[in-house]
């Protein structure tokens, strides 16, 4: 079983960033595809950013495209996602998420405008 943690959310303002992190424990998270989606209140959970294992090949939202970087590091156990540009629509928790089927307990953005 695979226990993934967030860290990294906050406050900030338009235009600052943030560095999101999701620490695996368990077992190494490189063998697995990783992903991070997002909610904001009153709406549904939404697809943010992915890496595929074993190659690191990103995909990401229209939305976050050129403004958000995904990426792991070295030893397969953390998944980072870097956060540029923000906007007050960026918004949300964001959750980290394994596609063996493992979430995250979620971490606070707020961007003020």
């Amino acid at each position: 079983q695979v226990h993934l943690v967030e860290s990294g959310g906050g406050l900030v303002q338009a235009g600052g960033s943030l560095r999101l992190s999701c620490l695996a424990s368990g077992r190494q998270i490189s063998h697995s595809d990783m992903q991070w989606y997002r909610q904001a209140p009153g709406k549904e959970r939404e697809f943010v950013a992915s890496i595929a294992w074993p190659f690191g090949r990103a995909n990401y939202a229209d939305s976050v495209r050129g403004r958000f970087t995904i990426s792991t590091d070295n030893a397969g156990n953390t998944v980072y996602l870097q956060m540029n540009s923000l906007k007050p629509e960026d918004t949300a928790i964001y959750y980290c998420y394994s596609t063996e089927g493992y979430w995250g307990q979620g971490t606070q953005v707020t961007v003020s405008s």
